[in-house]
């Protein structure tokens, strides 16, 4: 029996992206060569060390506070977004927005973009090391795959339109704190509120916590019919867990989440 369709493109997707060869097979313990013996003749005695100094005690200094900025560029009032009327327009609003921890370390402040009315509204983490420097979201590896996944529902970028939690990139990428991702979801809620999608896939795990409420792990909730208000929302693995767990199971999860996604835009013309 051959191998069926849709898993035959995700093989051919991440062959395309060189992640199938990521993880090498186990050694055996076969493969595994025993230390050489020691050699025959006595190492010399080791010479008495002295004992080291304690080290010099110094008070901590606190970190630095943070302090959010008074100015209307750097925290833009909520009225300011609250009147945006376009995509445009909030972005020039709030590009310069300095209001949690992650502004001042960003190189670029990921909007997001897309099909400014799209039926289908991608929302992941936050911007990686890739889309920090392009000041685009998903650029890299991950969002590579994501293209893909989106081409396999007959779909191209810029029919969708793919925004993130926090629009500046975590130190070392780590997840955002719930202060950092409150911040900014005033901008991400103004997006879906202009954008109007008719189905929103959530990337990963972030997106459900802070947009959602939900403190489900993504792999109890996933393939989960949720709701943003009166939008259907299909939470699904995000792209570079994919890539880290491209597993079988993992390859299937996704694609049933999406096409379930697409299936409801179908019927919901």
């Amino acid at each position: 029996m051959g191998m069926p369709t849709d898993l035959r493109a995700w093989r051919e997707t991440l062959l395309d992206l060189g992640v199938m060869g990521l993880v090498p097979p186990s050694a055996s313990l076969e493969s595994v060569q025993a230390p050489p013996p020691p050699s025959a003749a006595a190492p010399p005695p080791a010479r008495p060390q002295a004992a080291p100094k304690a080290p010099v005690s110094r008070p901590l200094e606190p970190p630095p506070s943070f302090q959010v900025p008074g100015d209307p560029i750097g925290c833009p009032p909520p009225e300011a977004v609250a009147s945006a009327s376009t995509l445009r327009e909030l972005e020039t609003r709030i590009c310069g927005c300095l209001a949690c921890p992650l502004g001042p370390g960003r190189i670029r402040f990921v909007f997001g973009e897309g099909n400014p009315a799209a039926r289908m509204m991608f929302i992941g983490e936050g911007p990686g090391r890739d889309e920090d420097l392009a000041g685009r979201p998903f650029v890299g590896k991950a969002g590579e795959l994501l293209d893909r996944m989106i081409g396999a529902l007959g779909f191209t970028r810029e029919d969708v339109y793919i925004a993130n939690v926090v629009k500046c990139r975590p130190p070392d990428n780590r997840t955002p704190t719930p202060q950092e991702s409150q911040s900014c979801l005033r901008y991400l809620r103004k997006q879906i509120e202009l954008v109007r999608p008719g189905v929103i896939v959530t990337l990963g795990g972030t997106p459900l916590r802070e947009l959602l409420g939900l403190s489900i792990g993504i792999t109890r909730i996933r393939g989960q019919w949720q709701h943003l208000g009166d939008i259907p929302v299909m939470p699904t693995f995000h792209p570079a867990y994919v890539l880290r767990q491209y597993t079988q199971d993992v390859r299937r999860a996704v694609w049933t989440d999406l096409q379930a996604a697409k299936a409801w835009l179908d019927e919901h013309p």
